[in-house]
């Protein structure tokens, strides 16, 4: 049986994972793909480092070099994270015609056009299941499951963390800060938690979705980007009261060109990540604690739906190894490139500015009791030529300032934030509005 020889950059979590994989399942692995997977070195930052699965010193190195460079690795597995020395490490193994195996999300984001230019002048390829979504195996759909598919729109919950935190908020009514404060001490959220909760990781996965389903590099400056702070259990509580669930989403969304059929040629991509109301109707709504979801829709195969773990040690783990099978066996049979992943097709190639998107909202207004409060209010509106879907006013609220809560009709993003400009100045209004977006996934 033909031998497949591996190099490892990074010994943490997940890496551990990966070689606890290869132990458990390296027979399975070799029995499906008539190929033998020798781990040969592992570069790590220190050798006693505290690792929950314990790693064989002769295995070990400081040097990344001396998995990169070693003549007999055939396939270098970056884990090591960051977009410093992680760029370093991978451009130098594609460099030598060495495909590479990442879970890298940040730096596939910040970096992607060039690693993978560098990949394809130099004969290799980068397989990155693992960047998105842990085990969900997204990315392959997108790249060769859906090939003969348009993709129309892509929501993703991709984000574990940051849907734990709002699945605790709206079972318990809880605040946003004890919530963050428990995933911290459990393990989901990290001590320092911008990247997460400000949807700074969601972004970098929304990226690599969008560029991967309209075959053009998004570049992450253009991506809209909103988290979770401003999330209150008011809001939590007013949304299912009106039949919806706020979930923090990664919004792809083709838009229709003027003057062509819907779901034809043409036509810019939304690309943004913020949270939403999603009907309590859809299998959205129901993605609880820390698991993943990605809902596809496609011109051809209609809607489909990725659910799972997102990330952890075995999920990305298991990531990691179909990418490993898949770059064995494009060695094997010397086809490196065997699906493009980035391929412009149509006449598209453009990210749409966000004031251009259209929406519907949800709006809560903290105002004054008097008559006329919504009159004014609605009068705003009415001159951006902003339609009211429903109102609700909620009894029991007492004080100088009461909710008002308005479901608002399709608009411009740009023509809302004009409106919220001239309402949040009304001397009725005692407090910021609250704006928060509606996906009906239609």
């Amino acid at each position: 049986m033909q031998q497949v020889t591996l190099g490892m950059i990074g010994g943490g979590t997940v890496g551990g994972g990966v070689y606890q994989a290869l132990q458990s399942n390296g027979a399975l692995l070799a029995s499906r793909t008539g190929l033998r997977f020798k781990l040969k070195r592992i570069a790590v930052k220190a050798f006693d480092e505290p690792r929950k699965v314990e790693i064989p010193e002769r295995l070990m190195t400081t040097d990344w070099r001396a998995v990169v460079d070693d003549p007999e690795v055939d396939i270098v597995i970056e884990l090591a994270g960051g977009t410093g020395v992680a760029r370093q490490m991978v451009l130098a193994a594609l460099r030598r015609g060495k495909p590479v195996v990442t879970a890298n999300k940040a730096l596939l984001s910040a970096h992607g056009q060039e690693l993978f230019r560098t990949a394809r002048e130099h004969g290799a390829n980068i397989y990155y299941e693992a960047s998105v979504a842990g085990g969900i195996p997204i990315i392959k759909a997108l790249r060769e499951g859906f090939i003969g598919n348009r993709i129309l729109s892509l929501y993703g919950i991709v984000n574990g963390t940051c849907n734990y935190i709002l699945s605790r908020m709206q079972a318990e009514g809880a605040a946003f800060d004890g919530v963050l404060a428990d995933a911290q001490r459990l393990g989901y959220a990290e001590a320092e938690p911008s990247l997460d909760v400000d949807g700074f990781d969601s972004m970098h996965k929304t990226g690599i979705l969008a560029s991967l389903a309209h075959g053009f590099w998004v570049e992450p400056e253009k991506i809209h980007v909103e988290g979770i702070r401003n999330i209150s259990q008011l809001d939590m509580g007013f949304a299912g009261q009106l039949g919806y669930t706020i979930k923090l989403l990664g919004v792809v969304k083709k838009l229709p060109a003027r003057g062509r059929r819907k779901g034809g040629n043409g036509g810019a991509v939304q690309v943004a990540v913020y949270p939403a109301l999603v009907p309590n109707r859809h299998v959205l709504a129901s993605v609880s604690d820390s698991f993943n979801a990605v809902f596809v829709q496609g011109d051809v195969v209609g809607d489909t739906l990725f659910y799972g773990r997102g990330a952890g040690q075995d999920p990305t783990a298991s990531a990691v190894l179909g990418d490993l099978a898949d770059a064995a066996l494009d060695l094997k049979h010397q086809a490196p490139d065997r699906v493009p992943a980035f391929v412009p097709h149509d006449d598209e190639g453009a990210v749409a500015p966000l004031a251009d998107c259209i929406s519907r909202y949800y709006l809560r207004l903290s105002v004054s009791d008097k008559p006329g409060v919504l009159a004014r209010v609605a009068a705003i509106l009415a001159a951006s030529k902003i339609g009211i879907s429903s109102v609700m006013q909620p009894e029991g609220h007492g004080g100088e300032a009461i909710p008002l809560i308005m479901m608002i009709h399709d608009a411009t993003n740009a023509a809302m934030a004009k409106a919220l400009g001239q309402i949040r100045r009304l001397p009725v209004v005692k407090a910021p509005p609250v704006m928060i977006r509606v996906e009906d996934l239609d």
